[in-house]
């Protein structure tokens, strides 16, 4: 396959701006940019799944840069929905040195900063050089500017996408940047700065974009209950990333195969085919896991992952380390109790809605303590019973996890 014909395969071609690009695609030499904000200080699963980009062209002969936009992140670009708020210009510096250095280990291609080329221009030159050429009816047609008029949209956001335009027009001027690429959300700000490069040097440039990865509801993928599964692993440890990847939908993670990993179709297509004849058995989750989880945190990061997984599953919960036994429960109910009778706790803690359910479930054996399973009414619980001196597990039926803490 050319390499057009494997983006394409891949599900990472959305936009394109003119199908010339195509054979320059083919032919390799083009050096282009993709960019992101810094808006927080690791980025996420969704940024991974747009930056990869990067190595894909970057093995087929093209040259990256790496934008991280300061002068963006101040002013906010448009959600479609409702304005965002000011980010204060410290935060903004922090987390871009924060993310100028993860991308170093993720991606170690030249990082640069739209502040440095914006700060000095001056409101009279940025009328002048770069809103004179851009059409208000232009603008108001993109469909972020558009939705976003409904609730309200500042002047600030309004002219984001004049920004990035400009920011294209800079590194095509003096990096020799003649295409973009971006999440199919950023084509209307494509398309701008290939406009403004038209009308103000006559030269043509080019942008592609690619769809944004979505679950089968379009929820953006990347995001757990509203939050966003960081790359940091101080953020989002490997267990919990290893977690979120291996509950992947069974309709979805063959496209995400192809999309967030450089399996080859051949490899993919056998792992589609195992998938379908079992999907219980989650082998392409657990490929999907594994690939990503040895790119981002490496080798050992992934092995001990499937360990505490592993461990968790067969309830040998002692042998796991206090801190990943803490991320691996992150999410089941918390208590905090101050030890005694076993049937106190389990009320207090509403494990059981009496002493006599209590009772019902010791006597049955549904219950069992650090993984292992208990059935007396007189265990206390103090410091010995706990792990780490601290922390006790208990597991109510096959699934259902309550983590206490001594106080």
């Amino acid at each position: 396959m050319t390499l057009y014909e494997e983006l394409k395969w891949r599900g990472l071609i959305q936009d394109i701006s003119d199908p010339k690009l195509i054979d320059k695609l083919n032919a390799g030499g083009l050096t282009f940019y993709i960019g992101t904000d810094p808006t927080a200080d690791s980025l996420h699963l969704g940024h991974y799944s747009s930056f990869l980009i990067t190595r894909r062209l970057a093995n087929a002969g093209h040259t990256p840069l790496l934008l991280v936009g300061m002068a963006t992140a101040l002013i906010g670009d448009p959600r479609g929905t409702v304005e965002r708020k000011l980010s204060d210009r410290a935060e903004v510096e922090r987390n871009f040195e924060a993310l100028k250095a993860q991308l170093a280990t993720i991606f170690p291609y030249e990082v640069v900063n739209n502040y440095d080329w914006v700060k000095d221009i001056n409101v009279v030159e940025f009328f002048r050089d770069y809103g004179k050429y851009i059409n208000v009816g232009y603008m108001l047609s993109k469909d972020l500017i558009r939705r976003q008029m409904e609730s309200g949209i500042s002047y600030a956001e309004f002219s984001y996408m004049l920004i990035q335009g400009l920011d294209f027009k800079y590194l095509h001027e003096n990096r020799g940047v003649d295409l973009q690429v971006a999440g199919s959300d950023q084509w209307g700000n494509i398309t701008t700065g290939i406009e403004l490069i038209r009308k103000t040097t006559g030269d043509e440039v080019f942008a592609f974009t690619m769809p944004l990865v979505t679950d089968s509801h379009g929820n953006k993928f990347g995001k757990s209950e509203g939050n966003a599964v960081w790359l940091d692993k101080n953020k989002t440890s490997s267990y919990e990333l290893y977690q979120f990847l291996l509950n992947s939908e069974d309709s979805m993670v063959i496209e995400y195969l192809k999309r967030l990993t450089f399996l080859t179709k051949e490899e993919i297509e056998a792992i589609a085919e195992e998938h379908n004849a079992a999907p219980e058995k989650r082998l392409a989750q657990k490929k999907l896991a594994e690939e990503i989880l040895r790119d981002l945190h490496g080798e050992g990061a992934y092995e001990s992952a499937v360990r505490i997984s592993e461990q968790l599953f067969a309830g040998n919960i002692k042998e796991i380390p206090v801190n990943d036994l803490l991320a691996g429960l992150k999410d089941v109910p918390h208590f905090t109790t101050e030890g005694g009778p076993i049937m106190d706790v389990l009320v207090n803690a509403k494990i059981c809605s009496s002493k006599r359910e209590a009772r019902e479930f010791l006597s049955n054996g549904s219950l069992s303590l650090n993984g292992e399973q208990i059935k007396a009414t007189d265990i206390v619980i103090d410091a010995s019973t706990t792990i780490g001196g601290k922390y006790i597990v208990i597991r109510r039926g096959k699934k259902k996890y309550y983590l206490g803490e001594l106080v």
